[in-house]
């Protein structure tokens, strides 16, 4: 659905609750960094390396091979640092700074929000960052935030592209491909030096790390580190669960936005009706039209479409225009 494809009554009918709204709740899944090129890593396509993400993504995991699980989120660190926050999180960050009783819960790791200027104190992170640390050690309370050193250590630096002997396409003397090969050996610039590979592709090979050159925790120096985000059967954080139910608690809620992602899963689906429990509309942004759909009543919105077109357009009212080179200024 593109902005001139949505009923008109919706568009008005959403923008002129938009702007009466004051306590409002958004809930962001990986659909709001759609535009902004990063893989998800979710359902059927979410797969490194020949391994299911998910598998990853678990203690025990970490405790089997904790090198192979450092290049993986090293990748996905390297990805999001590459990437730029798009309109949508620019959208939100700035509707948060004109709304003080606005509030985010994002399921989301890759830090883009926070680089689009979002106010950290009206932004939760259920699932952690991939640029926050914490010690495994079991003696050591070791954590740091915000740590966008890329590569964490030199052994998890992203391997580059080699010289390539290339054949030649025009010459049959064999010369140009004879140079190529000497260009080669000798390890001077093809097409491909120096460009990332991508080693979410089995088929490119990755160097096995010792454990020792792993991140390390500088406090007890004998802990590994680890990446700070909620891995599968773990608790969520405790604090950001009792400020989100803290807010929802506290009084009416007039507005509920519903952002790239379809809220199945608890806590965060029942957040959704916790908000329309406390009176408020909900409003769905999902590139899924069919699972953007479910449990939504007469009351409610549904945007089917890419956040990133939709909600700067949407939220203009209220917030104006974002600034022509946003996401570029990032």
């Amino acid at each position: 659905m593109t902005l001139n494809e949505i009923p008109i009554q919706d568009r008005e009918s959403f923008t002129e609750h938009l702007q009466k709204s004051y306590r409002i709740l958004a809930l962001c899944g990986a659909g709001l960094s759609a535009s902004s090129g990063l893989p998800t890593f979710r359902g059927a396509g979410g797969i490194w390396r020949n391994h299911e993400a998910t598998s990853l993504a678990t203690p025990e995991a970490f405790e089997e091979d904790p090198a192979l699980v450092w290049q993986f989120y090293s990748y996905r660190r390297h990805m999001a640092l590459n990437a730029r926050p798009n309109p949508a999180h620019f959208a939100l960050a700035k509707l948060a700074r004109k709304r003080s009783e606005f509030v985010t819960l994002t399921q989301n790791v890759d830090g883009l929000s926070q680089r689009a200027g979002h106010p950290a104190s009206q932004m939760h992170l259920l699932h952690g960052s991939l640029f926050d640390l914490r010690c495994t050690s079991f003696y050591c309370d070791y954590t740091e935030q915000n740590n966008f050193t890329d590569p964490i250590v030199p052994a998890l630096a992203i391997p580059k592209g080699a010289s390539q002997p290339l054949p030649s396409t025009t010459d049959t003397t064999g010369a140009e491909a004879s140079q190529s090969l000497s260009d080669a050996m000798k390890g001077k610039a093809s097409t491909e030096e120096g460009k990332d590979l991508d080693i979410s592709d089995a088929d490119v090979s990755i160097p096995k790390i010792p454990i020792e050159l792993l991140p390390r925790c500088p406090r007890c120096q004998n802990g590994l580190l680890r990446p700070g985000v909620v891995w599968f059967g773990e608790a969520l954080p405790e604090k950001t669960i009792r400020a989100v139910d803290k807010f929802v608690e506290d009084s009416a809620i007039d507005l509920m936005l519903v952002i790239g992602t379809s809220a199945k899963v608890f806590p965060a689906a029942g957040y959704v009706e916790e908000a329309r429990y406390r009176g408020a509309r909900v409003a769905v942004f999902n590139m899924d039209e069919v699972d953007g759909k479910k449990n939504l009543t007469k009351q409610d919105w549904l945007f089917h479409g890419d956040a990133g077109v939709l909600l700067p357009e949407l939220f203009k009212p209220l917030i104006g225009e974002l600034p022509a080179n946003a996401a570029e200024s990032s």
